[in-house]
């Protein structure tokens, strides 16, 4: 099974994934300048309600007319995004508001609909502290980023040119962070999911779950470069990733499995996490293997040297 002679191919298809999304998240601040993703109230501040009714659930537009009546200019809630959540409730994310106008909230409610309601769940964060999170969020990921590159440079220092393990980690992880971020564009595009902290615990869940496979990979490379040493790079490359195929597939399988049973049945509150988990752990799986190693032999062979040489032999 050579692996490695497709690399442009597995390079061309990572492309084709990512670009969509990169698109989506481009329209997305351009059209809202907010930024790439949809945030949540955990990122941009906010206030979320999920109320429960007892009788009959009024319609979306219904419950949007009753924030309206309570909007004013220190508190703009005029324009709530209500989802449905099951047959009885609604999941409410407007500007910031306190827990006053909560109470005359949830009262207008029952009032109007005559029927009694009941909070399931009521958090508020302020716009300040959505930007620290933000903040956070991404020195976190740049400060995992930063910790893989050095691990995987002293874990590998006894293997010709280390520092290239380390950097197609990086890659292949930041592969799959752009993959993850773009179908959480489309998704937020399409669907209105906004991306809150349990999506910030899913992209750091990736990372791990990536590296984990890609380390799993180069780790057999190491080992086979010293007991292969005169067999050429991209062969004993190949043979690593073959040798460790079945492990790879079959780890992320039983990962992904569990995941699909939580997305049919967990319920609605944790839906949005486990697709994009489900989502990330099978790029990590993909990245892994077909894209980190093969940019070690890409690298090794410093290939983009004939890059615009065989075009120009073609065009002669």
């Amino acid at each position: 099974m050579n692996i490695i002679k497709n690399r442009y191919l597995y390079f061309l298809i990572s492309l084709l994934i990512i670009v969509p999304g990169v698109v989506f998240m481009v329209l997305h601040w351009t059209s809202t300048r907010e930024g790439p993703l949809t945030l949540g109230i955990d990122f941009k501040g906010g206030s979320l309600l999920e109320v429960q009714f007892a009788g009959t659930r009024p319609s979306i537009s219904d419950v949007q007319a009753v924030y309206s009546q309570f909007s004013t200019s220190a508190q703009p809630l005029n324009d709530p995004i209500v989802l449905p959540l099951g047959t009885d409730s609604f999941s409410i994310r407007s500007k910031q508001m306190d827990d006053a106008t909560k109470g005359k909230l949830v009262a207008e409610l029952e009032s109007k609909f005559g029927s009694k309601v009941t909070v399931l769940n009521f958090s508020s964060v302020s716009a300040s502290i959505g930007a620290e999170v933000t903040a956070a969020a991404g020195g976190a990921i740049l400060a995992a980023a930063l910790a893989i590159l050095l691990y995987i440079w002293y874990a590998f220092r006894e293997v010709d040119h280390p520092i290239r393990y380390g950097t197609a980690a990086i890659i292949a992880m930041l592969h799959d962070v752009f993959v993850v971020l773009g179908v959480e564009a489309m998704l937020g595009y399409f669907l209105g999911w906004e991306a809150d902290a349990l999506f910030l615990t899913a992209v750091l869940t990736v990372i791990g779950f990536s590296v984990h496979d890609t380390i799993v990979v180069f780790d057999r490379i190491r080992e086979n470069a010293n007991i292969y040493r005169r067999v050429e790079y991209e062969k004993m490359v190949n043979h690593s990733i073959v040798q460790t195929l079945d492990r790879s597939i079959n780890t992320q399988l039983t990962v992904m499995f569990t995941l699909f049973a939580l997305a049919l049945f967990g319920g609605v509150t944790i839906r949005h996490f486990v697709i994009i988990l489900l989502v990330g752990i099978f790029s990590g799986t993909y990245s892994s293997i077909f894209n980190a190693s093969p940019i070690l032999v890409v690298w090794e062979n410093k290939e983009w040297k004939n890059w615009f040489k065989r075009k120009e032999a073609t065009t002669a």
